[in-house]
C-alpha cells in the first residue's frame, strides 16, 4: 500500500471469530529511547517539533534503529546526535510494543550516565530540538501536568522509576 524510508503499510485479511476481517499493519524499524542522567542528578530532556501533533513535545532522546544496528548503539547515537551528550555508562531498562494494534515494532529503552558538559548536537535535516535539564524529582509533575505527554516517553520514565526504586532499595548509586 505504501513504501517510505521510515515505514511501510500493508493490508491483510485474517479469519477471527468466524469472520474475515481486513487489517492494516505499519512496518517500521525498531525504535529506541534513552534516559540520560547527569552527575548532578538531572535528566537531559529535549523539546522537539512533532509534525504529527503539529506541536512541540518534551521528550527524551530517541529514534529509529538503523538496519544492522544494535538497539543499544542506536540509543547512544541518538543521544549524541540530538543532545551532544556522551554516554559514560549505558544499561537496558526495558522494551514495549508502541502500538501493537497497528505497528509491528518494539521500542527499547536505556539509561545512560552522561558527562556534565555536552558537545555539539548533530541534528538531521528537518529536526528542531532544544536541549535542557531538569531534576529527576520534577519528572512526575511534568507527566501529571501534561507537559510530558508522549506515551513512549512516559513508558520509558516508568521503566526508569522502577529501576531507580530497585537501585535505591539496594543501597547502590543510580
Amino acid at each position: 500500500m505504501l513504501e517510505h524510508p521510515v515505514l511501510s503499510v500493508t493490508r491483510s485479511q485474517r479469519r477471527l471469530g468466524g469472520h474475515t476481517a481486513t487489517f492494516i499493519t505499519l512496518h517500521s524499524s525498531d525504535w529506541v529511547n534513552i534516559v540520560p542522567i547527569t552527575p548532578e542528578g538531572e535528566v537531559v530532556l529535549i523539546k522537539q517539533w512533532r509534525h504529527g501533533s503539529e506541536d512541540w513535545a518534551v521528550e527524551i532522546p530517541g529514534g529509529l534503529v538503523d538496519p544492522g544496528e544494535k538497539p543499544i548503539d542506536a540509543a547512544v547515537r541518538e543521544l549524541e546526535e540530538e543532545t551532544g551528550y556522551s554516554a559514560r555508562e549505558v544499561s537496558f531498562l526495558g522494551k514495549v510494543n508502541p502500538n501493537p494494534a497497528l505497528f509491528d515494532n518494539t521500542c527499547h529503552t536505556y539509561l545512560a550516565k552522561v558527562d556534565s558538559l555536552p558537545g555539539e548536537p548533530r541534528l538531521e535535516d528537518g529536526e528542531s530540538i532544544e536541549v535542557f535539564r531538569v531534576k529527576i524529582d520534577d519528572l512526575p509533575a511534568m507527566v501529571a501536568s501534561g507537559e510530558i505527554d508522549h506515551c513512549i516517553v512516559i513508558a520509558a520514565l516508568s521503566f526508569f522509576w522502577l529501576h531507580r526504586g530497585q537501585v535505591l532499595a539496594s543501597g547502590r548509586d543510580l
